[in-house]
């Protein structure tokens, strides 16, 4: 059987029981500015999803918040019967007041209520990863968390995650239900959750990182990833993301675009080799 281009990038077993090509696709930018309202263009936002699933995509990363909803009804008018093994990992806990705002909510009586709209918006009778988007600080995590347990035994999710958290929340919420997937700001200009990483590797848990293309600095004439793009024939943001999936084997990497033309480039990361010398000059110069 021919290998899509997603396979190359390795796979991953989101709990120990969904197992997902390691690039996948986030669907923030299919939505308006400030991911608030419709898309630009309706038409190539629901080609970009179909084209992810053509190159072996199985792991789409949406939430409730993206447009508010706008997303997850792309996903299902493009998608849906979804293909076998398709992972949806939808989020709630932000509330949209306008575009670029967002207000964390996490009371359990609203996060079921999300839980059930985005399993209608999505057309899924199971949730395969449901993960709270922000920690309320308002309410206690044992709450956030225990609602969250409660629709896992109900049926109506398979797996929780979480999102922007340190390790020690982490811990706190894993005494409440397993949590099977982090998904914190982490790239190669920006490696802050590197704590949270190195904890996801010795747990087995998936760690998602969001805004996974960002190079800085290194992209500019003479930088290093420059200097590499040019010399490999790849692009500064094909290097970042084929620097994240080398760098541990828990990363799972959702870059996401609105343009097929894009979205092409990025699944082209996925079957780069780095050499171990490339892999660590950019490390350093990241740093």
């Amino acid at each position: 059987m021919t290998q899509t281009l997603a396979q190359a990038s390795g796979s991953f077993a989101i709990g120990g029981e969904l197992t997902v090509n390691r690039l996948g696709f986030g669907s923030m930018q299919l939505t308006g500015p400030g991911v608030w309202g419709e898309p630009k263009d309706r038409d190539e936002a629901l080609r970009v999803l179909r084209r992810a699933v053509e190159l072996g995509v199985n792991l789409i990363d949406t939430a409730d918040a993206y447009g508010p909803v706008v997303a997850e009804r792309l996903i299902r008018e493009a998608l849906h019967p979804y293909p076998d093994g398709m992972v949806i990992a939808t989020k709630a806990g932000l509330t949209r007041q306008g575009p670029n705002r967002w207000t964390p909510v996490g009371r359990p009586a609203y996060l079921r209520q999300q839980c059930e709209l985005s399993l209608r918006n999505l057309g899924l009778e199971r949730i395969g990863l449901f993960q709270l988007h922000r920690i309320d600080p308002e309410v206690p995590l044992e709450d956030q968390i225990g609602e969250l347990k409660a629709l896992q035994d109900e049926g109506k999710i398979a797996h929780i995650g979480l999102s922007e958290v340190s390790v020690e929340e982490l811990q706190a919420a894993e005494r409440v239900a397993p949590i099977s997937s982090v998904q914190n700001l982490y790239n190669l200009t920006n490696r802050k959750a590197e704590p949270l990483l190195e904890y996801c590797e010795e747990h087995g848990i998936g760690f998602i990182p969001w805004f996974p293309l960002a190079t800085g600095k290194l992209s500019e004439p003479g930088g290093p990833a420059a200097a590499i793009a040019q010399r490999t024939g790849h692009t500064p943001s094909q290097l970042a993301l084929a620097w994240l999936l080398e760098r541990s084997p828990v990363m799972l990497p959702i870059p996401g675009t609105s343009s097929v033309a894009h979205l092409d480039e990025n699944m082209a990361a996925a079957a780069i080799e780095l050499s171990q010398e490339d892999f660590e000059e950019l490390a350093r110069a990241a740093s």
